[in-house]
């Protein structure tokens, strides 16, 4: 895509902008690397200077501008950044490292995006492909960087890649040989004007693939049905859909008779594997396996070795991950649950009535589905965090609890539950308010249960 005469911008030098960085470096591609955040700057500037990198900021950006050949986004850079402004004026074209990423792989991609379920599925599908035998490279929104990814790849590997709305929003090109989108719920208002706007930013997975490649969608989800209707001339690529309905009509795995169930011809159907032979819990992580199976059959692996992969796979950290159980209260992280949809979700997967734990930095979110399902489905409801007030407000019924801490909010939850009751973070919210990352925030909760456990265990 580029060449050695090529001057290439990287704007945001994150994880993916410093690996992008890093990548065209070793290709012998001219690199000069701008982020508006000096702290970026100066913490990178040191192995920037090493390999050969120029930095600038925002005055030296107007200057070199006009000599630069293209730039290359990193996802977490805001539409309104003052570099992208100045980039559109001079008209320099701007790529996603995703888009990169695609460009540079020998190999075929399987990208999966949705709101959510995304680094599950993206998991399951790399785990089930080296079960099977096959090389696989994942990366994206998990692991490392796509760029990195794909830059190692041979021609007879897999790439899965993990992509969300923010890397698919700068793709010109990008066209994965299998494309997955698992759900589409409100989330990231704050970045887009509607829900329109975010769907048809999701959609760019499927826009450019031709009839060769394969699109997987989910038949339950209300945004994707519209995509099912005969002749729709958005996706081109053969499609193939999954369901938790088995009298959905029409689609290629269906949830059957206590199993995931793949419609190999008209006339033939294969079990797969039992429900409850899954390490995954909740109706949301069967609709992930499902995605999963239908991708891995698509790309070729035998349907016996997709269920033995199904069985064995372990699920991801911080995704309705279970802490601990202290005097039969089973403590429950899924800090990664960043949307009103993922809490709806956990809710429905815990017993009721249980105990949540929610709250943190909104996205220009309604609450309102949260409030109701956490009000049939708790008994008490303790938030946290900037967007407390406003999930408060939506709750009927429970006890709610405004704590300062996550720390006060399971000394809270302790005090608030019984034997056979389950204590769920699933915050509903961006954790950026009080920690660095999801990840940092299950940690956290997860340190502090154990805590718990310990001062609750008596001495023998």
């Amino acid at each position: 895509m580029f060449d050695k005469h090529d001057r290439v911008l990287v704007v945001g030098l994150g994880r993916s902008g410093m690996e992008t960085a890093r990548v065209l470096r070793e290709r012998g591609i001219e690199v000069i690397a701008f982020d508006d955040v000096a702290a970026a700057l100066e913490r990178n500037r040191a192995e920037l200077t090493a390999i050969g990198a120029s930095l600038v900021d925002l005055d030296a950006l107007h200057r070199a501008a006009a000599h630069l050949s293209a730039a290359v986004l990193s996802p977490g850079v805001p539409c309104e950044n003052a570099a992208l402004a100045l980039l559109r004026r001079a008209g320099v074209p701007t790529y996603a490292e995703i888009e990169i990423a695609y460009r540079l792989s020998p190999a075929p991609i399987i990208a999966v995006t949705g709101t959510k379920g995304k680094s599950t599925t993206t998991a399951l599908i790399g785990h089930i492909l080296r079960t099977a035998g096959r090389r696989t490279h994942v990366g994206g929104n998990i692991g490392s960087p796509l760029i990195r990814e794909c830059s190692a790849a041979a021609a007879e590997d897999w790439v899965v890649a993990e992509v969300s709305s923010f890397q698919l929003e700068a793709t010109h090109a990008f066209a994965p040989r299998i494309s997955v989108i698992l759900n589409l719920s409100p989330d990231h208002l704050d970045r887009y004007a509607s829900m329109e706007a975010y769907a048809e930013a999701k959609y760019r997975i499927f826009a450019n693939q031709s009839g060769s490649d394969a699109f997987i969608g989910n038949a339950d989800d209300p945004y994707l049905r519209s995509l099912r209707a005969s002749g729709n001339p958005r996706v081109m690529a053969r499609d193939f859909w999954f369901s938790l309905d088995a009298a959905t009509d029409g689609v290629a795995i269906r949830c059957e008779g206590g199993a995931i169930v793949w419609q190999q011809t008209t006339r033939r159907a294969v079990r797969i594997v039992p429900v409850d032979a899954l390490r995954l819990r909740g109706r949301h992580n069967l609709a992930n396996a499902m995605a999963a199976a239908l991708a891995t059959l698509v790309a070729g692996v035998p349907a016996a070795e997709v269920a033995t992969a199904l069985r064995t796979f372990t699920p991801l950290a911080h995704r309705f991950a279970t802490v601990a159980t202290i005097d039969g209260v089973t403590w429950i992280d899924d800090s990664k649950a960043t949307n009103p949809d993922a809490v709806v979700k956990a809710l429905q997967t815990c017993p009721a009535p249980a105990v949540l734990i929610a709250g943190g930095r909104g996205k220009e979110t309604d609450f309102s589905a949260l409030g109701r399902t956490a009000s049939e489905r708790t008994h008490t409801v303790i938030l946290i965090g900037e967007s407390a007030r406003q999930i408060g407000a939506h709750i009927h019924g429970p006890v709610r609890h405004y704590a300062s801490s996550l720390r006060e909010a399971v000394e809270i939850a302790a005090r608030a539950a019984a034997p056979s009751q389950y204590v769920l973070l699933s915050p509903g919210c961006a954790s950026f308010d009080m920690f660095e990352n999801a990840e940092q925030r299950g940690d956290v909760f997860a340190s502090l249960v154990r805590e718990l456990r310990d001062r609750t265990v008596a001495p023998s």
